[in-house]
């Protein structure tokens, strides 16, 4: 079953738990199976037509899903996914 890095900003919609086993043969099938166990998560990770967020960047290991095979990437048992969201914002000196 792989698991799920939750970062400290999302952490409040699933009951302050910093990592989360879920089920799934994909990537896209663990966040959905997260999203479905912590239904407060989801409108923070998919749009309104049930696309991952732009922002929301998901790591299997140390690669970004998108440069992979993006929600059918793969996961097995041991496998962690990280949620990574970005970071925008301040001022340049």
């Amino acid at each position: 079953m792989p698991k799920v890095k939750i970062p400290t900003p999302l952490r409040q919609y699933t009951g302050g738990e910093s990592q989360v086993d879920v089920g799934g043969g994909t990537a896209g099938d663990a966040l959905g199976n997260l999203a479905t166990e912590y239904p407060d998560l989801k409108q923070h990770l998919y749009t309104g037509d049930g696309k991952l967020r732009s922002f929301v960047n998901v790591y299997k290991g140390d690669e970004d899903i998108r440069y992979l095979d993006g929600p059918d990437t793969e996961v097995g048992e041991g496998d962690e996914l990280s949620i990574i969201p970005s970071i925008a914002g301040g001022r340049c000196l």
